[in-house]
This record gives C-alpha cells, sequence and structure tokens, in this order.
C-alpha cells in the first residue's frame, strides 16, 4: 500500500481499477463494491485521510481495529487488523453500516489490489457509481 501512496497520495481511482467483484450481492450490486477514490495520509484540500480512521470507526460504529481505504460513511472498505493483530497483515473488508453487514473481498492488500477491475465490466448502468436499485 506504502507504493501506491507514493505514486498518488490518495484520491480518485483511474475507471480501469474502480471496483472489486464479490461472489455474493451487496447494497451496492449484485456482483462487486466501488473503489471510487483512496484515501491518503495527512490532509489534502480537506479530504479525509487514513489518520481518520479511529475517529471514523468510532462515529459509524465499525468494528475495531480497521483502516478505512474508502467509503462515505454507509459502506466502507477498510485494512482489517481484527485477525491479525497490529503487526500482522490485514485482510481488506466491505462494511455495509446501514445494513449492518460485512464481507471479505481479500486476504491481504496485494490481493485485494490484483483483484482490483473496472466497474463498467460488470453493469453498464452502475459504471457512473450509482447504486444498483435491486
Amino acid at each position: 500500500m506504502l507504493e501506491i501512496l507514493w505514486v498518488q497520495n490518495g484520491g480518485l481511482v483511474a475507471e480501469l481499477w474502480n471496483a472489486i467483484p464479490t461472489d455474493v450481492p451487496t447494497s451496492w450490486s449484485e456482483n462487486h463494491v466501488p473503489l471510487d477514490d483512496m484515501r491518503g495520509i495527512g490532509r489534502h484540500d480537506d479530504q479525509p485521510s487514513l489518520l481518520d480512521s479511529v475517529h471514523l470507526v468510532e462515529e459509524w460504529g465499525l468494528p475495531s481495529p480497521l483502516v478505512l481505504l474508502s467509503g462515505d460513511g454507509h459502506c466502507w472498505i477498510a485494512l482489517d487488523y481484527r485477525a491479525c493483530g497490529e503487526r500482522g497483515e490485514p485482510s481488506v473488508t466491505w462494511f455495509d453500516v446501514d445494513g449492518n453487514t460485512e464481507l471479505a473481498l481479500a486476504a491481504d492488500f496485494q490481493t485485494f489490489v490484483e483483484r482490483l477491475t473496472a466497474a463498467a465490466s460488470f453493469d453498464p448502468d452502475d459504471a457512473d457509481g450509482s447504486r444498483s436499485t435491486s
């Protein structure tokens, strides 16, 4: 993840890599979740930071410890340290606060990045970043 942050310290994710497939439906889509943007380290143009995770986890009632990579409050993608502890390699998990659900997306960050693909490859109607109506 640090290598990615050196290239771009947060911000919009390119359309070629703005979704990750899922094996089960979520509140977002039948077959994927979005990764429209990713948090960076530190403040840039008043954008939230990875460093805001502790506060946001508490505010939204999420389990701990997590590092929030992306999300809007209702849904999050996070590095999930619950099973590995602070010195282990975290998995990547999707959290739906409104639906009180979570879904493992990848066993580690490397696998998560390797699975990223274009949202447009799933459903052209979802490519604009809008939620599925199903």
